[in-house]
């Protein structure tokens, strides 16, 4: 089995894709995946990107997939050491890149930016990976 941290750009678009992961694959993500979800899909639906029905339907579908939530102590403690080692102001990347290292084998995002700021800290994968 597989084990992929997922952020919020990837688990929006296999929401809105309609994407079923194989059953090879664990997914996982820090607890303010749920927060960061939910604000992302409202902002859109503000912004007038999405309409509200749809917005509500893709937030369903996320609470429905097989995410791990993880957010102890140690996970905090890595993440903000390495908020403090890249330079960065804001640990919330940094939650995903800690728990790819302590327990993933892949972190999967659909930013660009963030995939080159982490390479060759984690292992990154595609999208397609998750099939």
């Amino acid at each position: 089995m597989t084990r992929f941290v997922v952020d919020v750009s990837a688990v929006l678009h296999l929401a809105g894709a309609r994407i079923e992961v194989s059953g090879e694959h664990q997914l996982l993500a820090p607890t303010l995946l749920r927060s960061q979800v939910l604000s992302t899909l409202h902002e859109a639906v503000q912004r007038g990107e999405l309409p509200a029905d749809v917005a509500r339907d893709r937030l369903a579908r996320i609470g429905r997939m097989p995410i791990r939530l993880l957010g102890d102590a140690v996970l905090r403690r890595r993440a903000w050491d390495l908020a403090d080692r890249l330079g960065w102001a804001s640990t919330y990347d940094a939650e995903y890149i800690a728990l790819t290292q302590l327990q993933a084998d892949a972190f999967v995002t659909l930013d660009p930016d963030l995939a080159r700021r982490v390479d060759g800290i984690v292992t990154t994968a595609s999208i397609d990976a998750l099939r």
